[in-house]
């Protein structure tokens, strides 16, 4: 990712983070289901935790709850998250502002990286499996959910009915992350399809796109024009205006 469209994306979450959980259901959703996931690996009280993309703190709060006792490294992008996620000393951990594509941490260090909605960020996704994976202990597990290639398809499908760019970017489908991880000899890949969103229109997805920050579009679209956006929302309007995410959950855990 160059450090231009990172500072964007760090932007964009950060003008969010006061706003985010307002907007923010689907997600609230999402990271339980990655941490109900996490706690079938049932690690111990000691547990070394790294959670990659905490905003507000959804999934922080759940480890925080699940496992009080462990040692807790939240990271995100954007450092007004991180605030977000550390207000109140509701959860006990270290808060980091670090790029989760490029973790600052070396050799076997952590039992469970969690991650809820932030790798469909990155720029090299196998890359950055791989390099998270690296990081855990023997009998360790990396759990995260990220966007599926069905999410937004209403939008997607209102831009092509006038032959118009959409700036949602392109994600991997279930078969394209299975094939990421065949390689590991602990791993496995789920999907949950059509979570709606609550949108009630064009205007409705495009304030809850706002209201979470993911306003950065795929590197080197532009935004439409007036007319363009009229365009597409309109059409957009005339199919019912409803859309949905499309959820992908990995786990790879290293062998003892």
């Amino acid at each position: 990712m160059s450090d231009a469209r990172k500072a964007r994306i760090e932007a964009a979450f950060g003008a969010a983070a006061d706003r985010y959980d307002d907007h923010a259901g689907i997600q609230r959703a999402v990271a339980a289901t990655v941490a109900d996931l996490a706690g079938q690996r049932r690690p111990g009280s000691g547990t070394h935790i790294l959670e990659i993309g905490c905003g507000t703190g959804f999934l922080t709060r759940e480890i925080g709850t699940r496992w009080p006792g462990a040692e807790l490294v939240a990271t995100d992008l954007a450092p007004a998250m991180i605030g977000r996620a550390a207000l109140g000393g509701l959860v006990a951990g270290t808060f980091l502002p670090m790029d989760g594509e490029h973790p600052w941490f070396e050799g076997e260090w952590f039992d469970l990286i969690l991650s809820s909605l932030a790798f469909q960020w990155f720029d090299d996704l196998p890359g950055a499996i791989r390099r998270l994976v690296a990081l855990l202990r023997p009998g360790g597990s990396l759990i995260f959910s990220t966007m599926g290639a069905d999410s937004f398809s209403r939008w997607r499908a209102a831009h092509d009915v006038h032959g118009l760019p959409c700036g949602v970017p392109v994600y991997p489908s279930l078969a394209d992350l299975r094939s990421m991880l065949e390689g590991f000899e602990d791993a496995f890949a789920f999907d949950e399809a059509d979570m709606p969103i609550d949108c009630q229109g064009a205007r409705g997805l495009v304030d809850h796109l706002k209201g979470i920050g993911a306003v950065v579009p795929t590197q080197g679209r532009s935004p439409l024009n007036i007319r363009e956006l009229r365009s597409v929302t309109a059409a957009f309007d005339a199919q019912g205006g409803r859309d949905s995410y499309h959820v992908l959950f990995g786990r790879v855990t290293r062998p003892f």
